[in-house]
């Protein structure tokens, strides 16, 4: 029988090499986007409104706040140190993001299985919600951190 991997420990043995891998999202760093906290299937980032990233409106360009969202979901779903993608995506924008302010999205584990796991995205600016997101991801079978017999190397 196969061993059963407690992912648990595995984010928290590899929580350090997990956000070191997350920072190396280029696309995101071009953004200024940064990693704040990181949980058990959860994640917090913020970053600065900047002129290259508003709209002919002056306001959060919409494509910047879905970048926001999906870089916390991205970082939630992979937290335990286990490869996964994104599936689906569903945004609802109620406002928009002014220049100069500071964006929030946080990223909260709804369910997991063995292939898949559900999220719920929040994007806040200057304490107001701005937009949603709903979130499935494909959890593959290999880790991203080193993992021997259902536990990490650093338990060994």
């Amino acid at each position: 029988m196969k061993n059963q991997i407690n992912e648990t420990e595995i984010h928290h043995a590899f929580k350090n090499e997990i956000m070191k891998m997350l920072q190396k999202d280029s696309y995101a760093r071009s953004l200024g986007i940064k990693l704040v906290d990181l949980g058990e299937g959860s994640a917090i980032a913020e970053m600065e409104v900047k002129n290259n990233m508003v709209n002919m409106h002056g306001t959060l360009h919409g494509a910047v706040t879905f970048a926001l969202a999906d870089f916390v979901f991205q970082a939630a779903c992979n937290s335990y140190g286990r490869i996964s993608v994104g599936l689906t995506t569903t945004v609802n924008y109620m406002a928009a993001g002014k220049l100069g302010s500071v964006v929030t999205a946080s990223a909260t584990e709804e369910k997991k299985n063995y292939r898949t796991a559900w999220y719920k995205i929040r994007v806040d600016c200057n304490g107001e919600l701005i937009a949603t997101m709903e979130a499935v991801a494909y959890r593959k079978e290999s880790y991203f951190v080193p993992i021997e017999n259902g536990n990490s190397k650093k338990d060994q």
